[in-house]
């Protein structure tokens, strides 16, 4: 479980093919891996992943075709952000995350605020199985970071990226076009299954 607070960013150094995925080797940043070992779980750009190395600075993952399927980026070299599995004695500064991507949209608009020009109006398109779970004022995690979501039309959702989150995640390297991971808030997709069970009664 995270809370979509992203604690480093990283970078996916190899992809290396195996019969049924990739290994994946990554330089951690600033992330600290002296609590970390082999079998633990860290959200890699909101995928949870489990660690098969680890080794100074250094992290391993083996990820499975599966996986690479149903999320973006994670089969390249690239930036990711990187979180640790929280505590039961944590904050829970953002809200509860499963790194179980529900998804990849597709990002529609990237541009500064005219309010202020600081802050970015981030707008993505969702699939169309998951924009019933999406809903104004609500939470979503994109690419692993816990956000707000400001607006919601159709499919497409928009949230508001302040100078912060900008500066210590992936998100400021966004453009019209980029595929990101997805995740519904969870309580949301209880509710859901909760009242499609009550309509089939």
């Amino acid at each position: 479980m995270f809370t979509g607070i992203v604690q480093a960013v990283g970078r996916i150094a190899t992809a290396q093919a195996m019969s049924d995925g990739l290994k994946l080797t990554l330089d951690a940043g600033t992330l600290d891996l002296s609590d970390l070992g082999v079998g633990d779980s860290v959200a890699v750009s909101g995928c949870c992943l489990t660690v098969v190395s680890v080794d100074q600075t250094k992290l391993a993952f083996d990820v499975s075709a599966e996986t690479l399927r149903c999320t973006a980026r994670l089969d390249r070299p690239g930036r990711v952000n990187l979180e640790k599995a929280m505590r039961l004695s944590d904050r829970l500064g953002g809200h509860l995350v499963a790194g179980h991507v529900d998804g990849v949209g597709i990002v529609t608009r990237f541009e500064r605020a005219a309010s202020d020009g600081e802050n970015v109006e981030l707008e993505v398109e969702a699939p169309a199985e998951l924009a019933h779970f999406i809903a104004g004022k609500g939470s979503i995690a994109v690419d692993g970071v816990s956000l707000t979501i400001n607006g919601v039309a159709g499919r497409r959702f928009s949230v508001n990226l302040i100078p912060h989150t900008l500066a210590v995640t992936t998100l400021g390297s966004l453009a019209s076009g980029a595929r990101v991971n997805l995740e519904v808030d969870m309580i949301a997709r209880y509710v859901a299954r909760l009242q499609a069970s009550n309509d089939q009664t």
